[in-house]
């Protein structure tokens, strides 16, 4: 099948009851799928999808877990990224570093200021701004450069699937996989 024929109406085909008959005979992978890319209402809210995935789930715990794959979809495993994007302005930093100095989680969006006065005066016929430096920075102190940081936004569905279309081109679908 092509790509996203059998994979086609993942977001609304799962909630029609002839597309859940057919999609009852799919492997489990597929299954998982065509569950996991359901939008609106996701997963939980479709009754064929709580059996697969509810299985899914309890899989996951259990040693030598290998996750459920629709060969049809081309899709293969899924990804997961627990963090939202940081807001504009801000970039992605790390609350703790482990003892060989590697960052953990990329849990904080940390925004760098420049507290330098500016002052301006007049040198010649054009005006110019003058930066007073203040750079005696010791352990952070005095310095013009100031760090700020605010815990970076969790995604309320961290799984998500590539999943390619009739043209080849992934198309991202987030879940999450709360019971």
């Amino acid at each position: 099948m092509r790509h996203l024929i059998y994979a086609a109406g993942i977001a609304g085909a799962a909630l029609l009851p002839a597309t859940a008959a057919k999609a009852q005979g799919a492997s489990w992978g597929c299954q998982v799928l065509l569950c996991a890319a359901s939008q609106n209402p996701s997963w939980h809210g479709v009754e064929y999808c709580v059996p697969p995935m509810t299985k899914l789930i309890a899989a996951m715990s259990k040693p030598g877990f290998s996750w459920p794959i629709c060969n049809e979809a081309t899709a293969g495993a899924p990804g997961r990224e627990e963090y939202a994007d940081c807001p504009e302005g801000t970039k992605i930093g790390y609350s703790q570093y482990g003892r060989d100095g590697n960052r953990t989680a990329p849990d904080r969006c940390v925004k760098t200021l420049n507290t330098c006065q500016t002052h301006l005066g007049l040198n010649g016929p054009a005006h110019q701004a003058v930066v007073i430096l203040n750079r005696r920075a010791r352990d952070g102190e005095n310095s013009c450069i100031k760090q700020t940081s605010s815990q970076r936004p969790r995604r309320a569905d961290p799984w998500y699937f590539d999943i390619p279309n009739d043209q080849g081109v992934k198309q991202r679908h987030w879940f999450n996989l709360n019971l």
